[in-house]
């Protein structure tokens, strides 16, 4: 840069003009930046480890760092920007997702002969996110919707049908240890309550006597082993749950002091179908409505249901997908991501998977500058190690949204640097805080941080910083990456 800064001198004076104090002022400072920039990415706690970085400014394109910037890289869930991108710019901000209830079969004096059928659509947002924690709220409206057909008796079976999405439940490469994480939850065409149990535990009775375990749903989906004790005050303490894999068997260990509060905790569980018509059957049963078989995934039947004599019970209209992103990006949610993934899929090739997804968001990415066929996107939500992404890749996506019509959702998805979502205690009391809006990303050995910042004299950057194969504190990555943040929204042209 100081070789660029002497040509435009020399052709200042060649010229017969003195060099402006603008133009030397912009030279240095963006010089100045780049060498401050270069030397946090030398670090030498990270000499084992590789950093891939790139900061464009969004106002003139210009590149003002680079780092490896078309190295592959994994991503983590930097990852959801792909997802949340292409699903913005392909399904548009007003998508939502339709379930509906039917009745396959006649209805008379009360009695509906035949199965009720859940028809799912991929949604994910069955559950108490959104409705105050009021876990069912949608089953006993279907129950209601059903009393008012005149239902009481279901002489069939409760029937999930998830024929919408292929029948992978996991992302490839992800590890079989993940299984009973709320994070790793199983997917597929009907989802309720994030695939999950969520439990709670506290003190027993006395010393010496089993903690209590509670769980909502309070189904009987799921079979508790209860291996818990509690303890003396101030004593050491854990706890660990672990599902049997294959099963829905959830066993329950650890010690827990009368003086510890409430400890809460999202499982996953097995079947997101089955889980579904289970609690559905038992809601239905609590309003008073009979059923005569039992709960069913439609992939117990040789020759699945044909629908010839059907009548619309209920349905479900979930919330915008400009609203799903958010639960997508800010908190980083993974089932989300995948949902959405295999949705794209679904609505553009009519089968939801990750190849009809990838279908569907591949010539988007080739839109944006992408070379694809150096790009790896096994799954939706970053948590597969098998993901492989370049930082150029990254701020391709950043600056696709940016020139595009849906770049205000996007925008508002993104977590805010020091006030929510995974950037909530980041970078707070500095430039960056209610500045920055970014996505992280971690998994074991992975940190990256990816999205926009905007400089002291309004100009906005897109950036994407990852670190892989690092072998110190995750935290000293991150302070790196704040420290560049800082640096960027503290940044001005005219000098600093």
């Amino acid at each position: 840069m100081k070789s660029v800064l002497a040509i435009i001198i020399a052709a200042a004076v060649l010229s017969g003009c003195a060099p402006s104090v603008t133009v030397r002022e912009q030279i240095s400072s963006i010089d100045r930046l780049r060498a401050e920039l270069g030397a946090k990415f030398e670090d030498p706690n990270f000499f084992n480890a590789n950093w891939g970085v790139v900061i464009q400014s969004l106002q003139t394109g210009e590149m003002i760092y680079q780092r490896n910037e078309q190295k592959s890289f994994m991503p983590a869930s930097n990852m959801k920007l792909f997802t949340s991108s292409a699903a913005l710019t392909s399904l548009t901000p007003d998508f939502r997702y339709t379930t509906t209830v039917i009745a396959n079969g006649s209805i008379n004096s009360g009695l509906l002969d035949g199965d009720l059928i859940l028809k799912g659509s991929g949604d994910p947002t069955i559950s108490g996110r959104y409705n105050e924690g009021k876990v069912t709220e949608t089953f006993e409206q279907w129950a209601d919707s059903a009393k008012a057909k005149g239902i009481k008796e279901i002489r069939g079976n409760l029937v999930g049908d998830d024929n919408c999405f292929d029948e992978d439940f996991y992302g490839d490469g992800w590890d079989a240890n993940y299984e009973t994480d709320w994070y790793a939850a199983q997917f597929g065409g009907i989802i309720f309550n994030d695939n999950c149990i969520d439990m709670t535990v506290v003190a027993g009775d006395s010393i010496g006597a089993p903690a209590k375990v509670s769980w909502i749903p309070d189904t009987k989906y799921v079979s508790v082993l209860n291996e818990t004790v509690t303890a003396a005050p101030e004593s050491s303490y854990y706890i660990s749950f672990y599902r049997e894999r294959g099963s829905n068997i959830i066993r329950v260990r650890g010690r827990f002091p009368v003086n510890k509060p409430t400890w809460s905790e999202s499982i996953a569980i097995d079947n997101p179908t089955l889980y579904t018509m289970t609690v559905l059957k038992e809601v239905f049963e609590a309003k008073g409505i009979k059923v005569d078989g039992t709960a069913k995934d439609i992939d117990a039947f040789k020759t699945p249901p044909t629908y010839t004599a059907t009548t619309q019970i209920a349905s479900f209209t979930s919330i915008p997908l400009s609203d799903i992103v958010k639960t997508i990006n800010k908190p980083s949610q993974n089932l989300y991501a995948e949902q959405l993934f295999r949705t794209m899929g679904m609505v553009f090739y009519k089968q939801g998977g990750m190849m009809t997804g990838r279908n569907v968001v591949h010539p988007i990415f080739s839109r944006w500058g992408m070379d694809t066929t150096r790009l790896q996107v096994v799954d939706g939500s970053g948590l597969s190690r098998l993901n492989l992404v370049s930082p150029s890749n990254i701020v391709g996506v950043l600056t696709g949204m940016y020139q595009g019509k849906y770049f205000q959702p996007f925008y508002e998805s993104l977590p805010i640097a020091g006030v929510d979502g995974s950037l909530k205690n980041r970078m707070k009391g500095t430039k960056a805080e209610n500045n920055v809006r970014g996505k992280t990303g971690f998994i074991g050995y992975v940190r990256s941080l990816s999205g926009y910042v905007t400089s002291l004299d309004g100009e906005m950057f897109a950036f994407s910083m990852i670190a892989n194969h690092y072998t110190v504190p995750t935290s000293m990555a991150e302070k790196i990456q704040n420290e560049v943040c800082v640096r960027l929204a503290n940044f001005s042209r005219k000098g600093n």
